[in-house]
This record gives structure tokens, sequence and C-alpha cells, in this order.
């Protein structure tokens, strides 16, 4: 096998892989053997149609496509490993040669890793972030605990007020006729959500239990049923209760009842600590992407294009394994969002591009600073790894080949580079 490496722009190299002829008669033979039960001609029983007879009626091409496909993986494979290449995309394949009896030539054009020019990376300046904790923070979290522990209760003595809780019968109409869709019964709706179109809920304010109220609405343009968008529409409503959220009061006796502590004090301050840990945790992290966002900006970096794509296409399969645990796949996410795959690729490019770069910079900082990573820090990695998941150390270390061990070392080392960046970083 022979290749040739062509350099093209932007990190782009073309492999021209020529394959023997040997090689290619064997791709043949296994084509036709994994064909000839498919194929039967007069005289012949079927899977015993000699070779020669399928190409002399088909023509000697018939098995070119499946004898390419077995060696074109196998070849590319090669070459890449051959020429000491760092591929980071799908190849573009083409096949250049292909006859019977002749070496089979193809080219396949590939992105390596970029080399970039890297820039000033100790004494980044960065603003400081606070992560101090006030009183009205502290609040919040009690009046969302206060919500999740609040209890509904039955009003009959006064009207609907915004933040009630009605349960209603409804039937909608247009033109006088009623439509698919728009009648339910004991239907519950919290007034002041805007989960009905238009005001609907704002005409139900001061109405009491019992009333028939006539409710006009327009349906919007973009509404998801495209027969009723923009059209208007007059929903017949009966109110049959009334419900008022009742929130406990923030005492003692509250703070028992909703953490391990015996007084309102005590949960405070449990609250302001962990709120401030959140806070320390945060700041930390928004100072790691200024500095790295800081130190990318100082280099040079060139990315090629099917890198990012391949980024992007990433990007797209983790969000499809999130979307299954909630019975979507990313078509019909996309069809939710207004999107299609186009405007959606489109919108992750910038985020992709900054995951690349970030990389790069700091395994270029990894090798500048010469930061190596030992076997204790890869154990210790494993632990985590057992406790997370549950499992053996021991089996871990079963499961792991070499080249995923290289890889955790890569991370452990890149990680390391934050910290070295983040420590030398003056805060401003």
């Amino acid at each position: 096998m022979n290749v040739n490496v062509e350099q093209l722009e932007k990190s782009m190299v073309k492999l021209t892989i020529e394959v023997d002829a040997d090689r290619f008669e064997e791709g043949l033979k296994k084509a036709y053997n994994k064909n000839k039960g498919q194929i039967s001609l007069p005289g012949f029983r079927k899977g015993k149609v000699p070779r020669a007879m399928i190409e002399k009626n088909y023509g000697p091409g018939i098995f070119y496509e499946d004898a390419a496909n077995d060696i074109i993986p196998e070849a590319y494979d090669k070459a890449v490993q051959e020429q000491d290449l760092e591929i980071v995309s799908r190849p573009d394949v083409d096949v250049e040669q292909i006859e019977k009896g002749k070496s089979f030539i193809f080219t396949a054009t590939v992105a390596v890793k970029p080399e970039i020019e890297l820039g000033e990376y100790k004494n980044i300046e960065v603003e400081k972030v606070e992560a101090e904790v006030t009183d009205e923070e502290i609040q919040g979290e009690i009046d969302n605990v206060r919500e999740q522990n609040s209890r509904l209760i039955s009003i009959t003595d006064r009207p609907i007020k915004k933040d009630d809780q009605v349960v209603i019968d409804f039937e909608g109409f247009i033109d006088g006729e009623a439509f698919e869709g728009g009648k339910a019964e004991e239907y519950a709706l919290t007034i002041g959500s805007n989960s009905f179109i238009d005001n609907f809920e704002d005409q139900l304010i001061g109405k009491n239990i019992d009333d028939e109220v006539e409710v006009n609405v327009n349906f919007p343009e973009n509404y998801q049923k495209e027969d009723l968008q923009n059209k208007p529409a007059m929903f017949k409503v009966k109110i049959k209760e009334i419900k008022e959220k009742e929130l406990p009061e923030v005492d003692d006796e509250f703070a028992k009842d909703v953490s391990e502590f015996d007084t309102l004090d005590e949960y405070k301050e449990d609250i302001k600590a962990k709120l401030k840990e959140r806070k320390e945790n945060e700041a930390k992290q928004q100072k790691q992407e200024k500095v790295v966002d800081a130190i990318i900006e100082n280099s040079t970096i060139e990315l090629p294009e099917p890198m990012v794509d391949m980024q992007i296409d990433q990007m797209a399969q983790d969000l499809e394994q999130r979307l299954q645990y909630q019975g979507l796949n990313l078509e019909q996410y996309l069809q939710m969002m207004g999107q299609n795959r186009m405007t959606f690729n489109d919108q992750l490019r910038p985020e992709a591009e900054k995951r690349i770069k970030s990389r790069l910079v700091l395994e270029n900082i990894v090798k500048a600073e010469n930061i190596e990573v030992t076997e204790e820090e890869i154990n210790e990695e494993i632990k985590k790894m057992a406790e997370m998941y549950k499992i053996e150390e021991d089996k871990i270390k079963e499961m792991i080949v070499d080249q995923e061990k290289e890889n955790m070392k890569i991370d452990i080392a890149v990680q390391k580079a934050v910290e070295l960046v983040v420590e030398a970083a003056k805060e401003v």
C-alpha cells in the first residue's frame, strides 16, 4: 500500500491511498461470496452461479462497491497510523481508480488537529466576582420552600382574583361553531399563569362560583394549529371552584417542618452557608471561563470547518440522548422549537468553536509547561468514577483500555493546566 499526503489550507490534508491489485481482488472475492446467494441465472441454482458468469451478465463492476467498502476503512486506518496523523474530522472519500486487475486508488480529505500560536496565558487580568449573600436572596430561598409547602383551600365568599386556582368547564366557538380541541371539563387553571391564549384568564377575574361567562379572545398568528391562527373565538366558561394558595408562616415551627433545624435563625444560617458555597463555585467557574476566553483571545487559532462540524454533531447527539429521557428525539424537538437542522447547527456553531479552541489552548499549555500526570492521579480519578457509578475500582481498571487511559491522562493534564492559569490570573 502506498500513501501520499498533500497538505491543504486550514489544517486539511488529502491522502491518496493506493491498494495493490491482489488486495482489490481479495475484496472482489469477498463481495462475490457475500452476494452470490441473492443472484440467479438460467441454468444455475441460486447461490451457485460462478463469479465469471455474473460479471459477464451484469458487468465487471457489479462487485466494485462492496469491494471498495471492504477495503477503504482498513486502508484508511492503516494510512493514518503510518503517517502519524491526529485526525479531527470524518474523511471525505473519493474513488480515483477502480478496475479489475489494477490497483485500487482512493483519496481521503480530512482535517488534522491544527497548530496554534499560543499567546500570553499567565498573569491574565479578570474582573473579580463577589460571592456575597444578601438578605433578599435568603428570603427568596425561604419563599421557594414556602411555595413548595403551600396548600390550596377552597374559597366560597369572594370572586376570583389573580393567583387563584379555578376549576372550570369550557367550550370554544369560532363563528358560532364549536371547534375540535376547544372543550374541557373540570379543568384546573391558575389565574395569571398565562397558560391560556390572549387575555382569557384576565376575563375570569371578579367572577364567582357558578357564574357562566363568555370569554372573547384572538388566537395568535403562530398558534400551533394552523386552522385557528389569527382567528377570534368565544369561550363559554362555567366557574365550578375557586381555590386560594395558603403559605405557611415563617417561624421556628416552619424551620422544624422543612429542615433539620429547631429554630428559624439556624435554618437561615444554613441557607446562607449553602448559598455562599454555590456562589463561590459559580464565581470560580466564571473566573475559569474568563481566563480561558482571554487566553483564546491572545492566541492565533484557525479551525478547519470539518472539525467544527464534527463537534456540532457530537453536541447534537448529546442533546438527543438527554431528550430520550423525555420521550423525544431531536427531530421532534426541532419541530417544537420551530427550527430545522441547518438553523440549529448555526446556533451551536459559536459554542462548538469555543469548546474546540479552549481544548486546543489548554493542551498547548500542557506541552509548554511540561505538565505530567502521575499514576496516583489516574488512580484517584478511577476512585471517583467507582464512587459515582457504584462499581469496584478493579472492575473499572479492567474496563479501561490503553486509549481510554491515555484520554484520561490528557483530561487530567488539561484540568491541571486550567488550575495553573487560574492560579496565575489577577483579579481586578
